[in-house]
């Protein structure tokens, strides 16, 4: 499996086979190194409304007809520009031919750009038996350590820009939270308000953790 950093928040999972795009905010990102136009998708996964993440869900899911899951208010929205969509709520599992999703809580706000106010969420992702761990755009909070206790996590894709998010900071008591094998640090750097060191919390989360973190650049690729 490759796991792919888009950029922002924006993910692919992929087998070669199958691609699972999450977030995909491409139009618009100062940092996607690829355009919307030039990405595959089976199945595509939101964490919340915002428009930073939603981004080119829509035009990739109607040319590649991947199914779009979202929250169920947000999957509402989304189903009217004439997509498929899964639209579980907090709690819900939705299962594809690849494995399955759950949504699971993450505290932030969230409100599409054409007004639906919709509840955010992180995404618990099974990918041909690897366990990802998306955390969406969400502060700390003590019930992030329940996430991975039936399901060990594999990697977590953790916020750590700070201002719209958790910082590099709080994001260390994340870490010993979720105790994912493999951290790799997300939504920082885009834009100036949440400008921070990647590194300095690759090494603060490796001093006080078991917990390795993987810094990928926006269009790099590491293999599972």
């Amino acid at each position: 499996m490759e796991i792919r950093y888009i950029g922002h928040s924006a993910f692919s999972l992929s087998d070669g086979d199958t691609t699972v795009l999450i977030d995909p905010f491409i139009t618009g990102n100062p940092k996607a190194t690829v355009s919307a136009d030039e990405l595959q998708a089976t199945t595509i996964l939101l964490t919340h409304g915002h428009g930073d993440h939603i981004g080119d869900a829509v035009p990739i899911a109607k040319r590649t007809g991947a199914p779009v899951l979202a929250i169920v208010e947000l999957a509402g929205e989304l189903g009217q520009e004439g997509i498929e969509v899964r639209d579980p709520n907090l709690g819900g599992t939705a299962k594809f031919d690849w494995g399955w999703a759950k949504l699971v809580p993450a505290w932030h706000t969230s409100t599409t750009p054409k007004g639906t106010v919709n509840t955010p969420a992180g995404l618990l992702i099974n990918f041909k038996d690897t366990i990802i761990y998306h955390l969406g755009d969400t502060s700390l909070f003590s019930d992030l350590q329940l996430v991975g206790r039936r399901h060990p996590i594999d990697y977590a894709l953790m916020c750590i820009g700070g201002h719209y998010t958790m910082d590099r900071f709080d994001a260390i008591d994340a870490a010993g939270l979720v105790a994912a094998k493999t951290v790799i640090p997300c939504h920082y750097n885009t834009f100036p308000p949440i400008e921070t060191d990647a590194q300095a919390f690759k090494a603060d989360v490796e001093a006080a953790t078991s917990s390795g973190v993987l810094v990928l650049d926006p269009g790099q690729t590491h293999t599972h």
